[in-house]
Formats: C-alpha cells, structure tokens, sequence
C-alpha cells in the first residue's frame, strides 16, 4: 500500500487547458447508467473510501502526477478517503479487484478483457483513457529480424498482460509459436520489469516487450535497439496503453466519487500539457516512492517523448487486443460491448466546454 501523497498541491479550481487532451474520437459508451442513475446510495456528503491501483510506469504518468500533485484528493473533496496500491502488471491489478481489495485501477486493455470476460460482462468497467503509446520490443544489437529469436528467450511483464500479449501476438503473424510454460519456437518468460533489465543486460534474455521507461532503460542501461516500435501496428499510432477501470458495483454505488475522480484527471492531464518538465518530475518522484530509485532524467525525458496522454481510451485498438488474445490461445471468444460507460467522462467533459467522448 502506498500512502497518500499531495507535492505542490494545485488548487482545485485548476482552470483547465483544451490543448492536450482532445482529439476524442473513436470510443463511446455501452450501456450507460451510472451517470443517469439518481438513486445512488451514497451522496457526495458522505464518506466514501476508494480503494485505487496504478502502476510505477511512465506510462501512468496521469495517475502519478495527479496523485504527487493532489490533483485526485483536491477534486475527491474531504469526504472521500483515498487509498493507493501499486502493481508490476496489470493481472496483479485484477487479482486484487476479483478479491475485493481495489475499487478503480488503473491499467491496460488486456487484463480488463480478461476480467470483464471472466464476469460474464459484470465486473468492470471503462470509465476513461489516460495513456496511448509507450510499448516497445527491444533486443540485443544481434537481433534484426523475427528469424533471429527462434530458440531464443524473451520477456513481458506478465501472463496474459497488454505487452504479453503483444508480444506473442506479433512471433505468431511472424511464424514463431509460443506457450505458457516458456516452450515453442521462443521462450517468452513473464517476469517483473526490474528482472526483465536484469536479465537483459546478463544475456538471459535476448529482447522483451515493455512499457515505458523500461523500453528507453533497456536501450540506454542494457544496450538494446528497438526491434518494434508498437504504434507502427496501429492506425495513425494510437493505441490504449492505459486506461481507467471502475468495479461496476463501486461506479453503481458512487458515481458522483468517479465523477469528482475523473475531474481529477483531466486535470493531471492538462498539468501534463501545460508544464512537461514539472509532470516529468511529479512522475519521478512518485516512482522513486515505489521503487525507491528515481529514473535518471534522460531515462525519464527519451520515454515521454513516446506517449500521448489523453482521455480516448482509444476502443478499437482494445478490440483488436481482444482479437488477438483469442488468436493466441489466452481468452475465450468475447463480446466486450458493455465494457464501456462514458457517460460520466462525457458529462465532466461537457461541464469543462470540452467536446465529449463519441460512441464507438
């Protein structure tokens, strides 16, 4: 558990920036109702603890700048307790939903999948967006080609995570099998980011597929070149990375607590627009609290370069992931309508005069 946190706390009538967080496009909402639904059992007045998952990523930037920055607790108001948890992946996320312990995390489209398939289209849902881009497959300088790492081992953050299933997704449009146990044509071991760099630089991996700033600390600390860069596989390069789930119970229960903390982000988004060098270092300071080391600045600088941040939680390339897991053998056949409710997104938006989140 890691404790709450309010560095250079902002005020909270933060006058909010269009620039940055808006070409919304593409995504839309299944289903809506928590935002419709009046007879919510717990008003803003009361006490409300969310319980909130995030992960020491660059990739996450919004959470961790909204957290060091205050930006969740100045819009959550003092009568909503903040507790924060951090996980390597997002499987780690989910385990701790599924056992009660997290109300909102956020995460990438993989594991919702995962998650929302498993419920039977109950558990969770998508309330916004947050990080598009920031994935790479880096190898050793003797890897140029996919007929390179055949007999080879490689790395992903975890079984059935976003970068895991890319990863297997794209050796086997290449020809290369994979299974679950480390076998086929390559080994992909998933492992935790840090064994990853280790492993790397030892030589008992010849590539993995990571976010950032893994992907920029492999290249610099472990030699590597990028052998894919993921938003080549996507149209225009947008693809989600990380997004916003919500325990569909809490988001029934509380939906002013999930208005009041997507307020919060599109406003760690804006600061992220508006001063990229303090957002640089809010995000470091609040690795440095998880892992206790800060990224050096030329880590942290070369992997922001590779991210947009925005609200879109960018809902076709999540379909195709889903696609892409069921080709590989790790999901079901699943109909992800329903995973969707951006009904409140679209209504902080629209308070902001910002143009909302179209349907899909």
């Amino acid at each position: 558990m890691i404790p709450r946190r309010a560095l250079h706390r902002r005020p909270a009538t933060i006058a909010f920036a269009v620039t940055g967080l808006l070409a919304l496009a593409a995504c839309g909402s299944d289903e809506p109702k928590a935002a419709a639904d009046s007879n919510a059992e717990t008003p803003s007045s009361e006490a409300v603890t969310l319980r909130l998952g995030y992960f020491p990523n660059v990739t996450h930037a919004p959470a961790l700048v909204g957290l060091q920055e205050g930006l969740f607790e100045d819009s959550l108001g003092p009568n909503v307790t903040l507790e924060t948890s951090a996980f390597n992946a997002g499987p780690e996320a989910i385990e701790a939903i599924a056992s009660g312990a997290l109300d909102a995390s956020f995460i990438g489209p993989n594991p919702a999948i995962n998650y929302f398939a498993k419920t039977g289209g109950e558990g969770i849902r998508i309330v916004s967006g947050a990080t598009s881009g920031g994935a790479f497959f880096v190898v050793k300088p003797e890897i140029n080609g996919p007929e390179d790492l055949k007999g080879k081992s490689v790395a992903s953050p975890q079984l059935g995570g976003t970068q895991d299933v890319a990863l297997r997704s794209w050796l086997q449009d290449n020809g290369l099998e994979t299974d679950t146990a480390g076998g086929g044509d390559v080994s992909v071991l998933p492992q935790a980011n840090a064994d990853t760099l280790a492993a790397f630089i030892d030589g008992s991996i010849v590539g993995a597929w990571v976010p950032e700033p893994w992907a920029t600390r492999l290249i610099l600390e472990g030699g590597g070149k990028v052998l894919v860069d993921e938003r080549e596989l996507w149209p225009d390069g947008q693809y989600v990375t990380t997004h916003l789930i919500v325990t569909t119970e809490f988001l029934e229960k509380h939906p002013d607590t999930i208005a009041n903390l997507l307020q919060g982000l599109v406003a760690s988004i804006d600061a992220i627009d508006t001063d990229p060098a303090a957002a640089q270092a809010a995000t470091n300071a609040g690795i440095a609290e998880i892992t206790d080391k800060p990224l050096a600045d030329e880590v942290i600088a070369a992997a922001w370069e590779n991210l947009h941040f925005t609200v879109d939680p960018i809902a076709a390339s999540l379909t195709e992931s889903a696609k892409d897991a069921e080709a590989i053998g790790l999901l079901d056949p699943v109909d992800v309508t329903g995973i969707y409710d951006l009904t409140i997104l679209d209504s902080v938006l629209a308070e902001l005069g910002l143009e909302p989140v179209e349907g899909p």
